[in-house]
């Protein structure tokens, strides 16, 4: 889910149109792909639904990729999305596919932030601005298990910071001193320099 300030929706989607038409999807094992193919044929079909409702409910379609046309290799084109409510399964739902769902908020911190944590879902969110004090500001309303600002957080990290999903986007964490101790089990040993005699 993107949400982009309606006051430059326009040239963030021309923005947006030019990368993703730089991704190929194909099969990994040549040089030339950039996408794969997606983890399973249910996750496929989870994807290519969210889509479809969205399309069928109003969202438009800005672009859409070639893909090869093996649907045992669970392919799913890039897609790029535009004009979301966030009524839609896709602007509630973790999609894990190749699709870039915008919609637009009115530019107040407000509707940015109420938007954001709208889902049941808090894994990863990104703040983009050029404000950074309002960037800061906001990430720390998001609720989400990290926030990246004007970065993706997951090549960022420095290994002591904890990755950890919030709300219904998992439990537990991995990285930093909270993710190693969630792989250990603490054990007290108790005793007394007194011996019974």
């Amino acid at each position: 889910r993107v949400y982009v300030d309606e006051s430059i929706q326009n040239e963030f989607e021309q923005k947006v149109l030019d990368v993703a038409k730089k991704y190929k999807v194909g099969n990994p094992t040549d040089a030339d792909t950039t996408i794969g193919p997606l983890a399973s044929q249910v996750q496929r079909e989870n994807v290519s639904k969210q889509v479809e409702a969205a399309v069928n409910e109003g969202a438009k379609v800005l672009y859409q990729s070639d893909c090869p046309d093996d649907r045992h290799a669970n392919f799913y084109p890039v897609t790029v999305l535009s004009s979301l409510k966030q009524v839609m399964p896709i602007q509630n739902l973790e999609t894990f596919g190749p699709v870039v769902a915008m919609s637009t908020f009115d530019g107040t911190e407000e509707a940015a932030i109420e938007m954001a944590n709208s889902s049941e879902f808090g894994l990863a969110s990104y703040v983009y601005t050029t404000d950074l004090t309002k960037g800061s500001r906001v990430a720390r309303k998001i609720r989400s298990g990290q926030v990246g600002i004007n970065c993706y957080s997951i090549l960022e990290a420095q290994p002591a910071c904890p990755w950890i999903g919030h709300k219904q986007s998992g439990f537990g964490s991995h990285s930093g001193m909270d993710g190693f101790r969630s792989f250990s089990v603490p054990k007290s040993i108790v005793f007394t320099t007194n011996a019974p005699k």
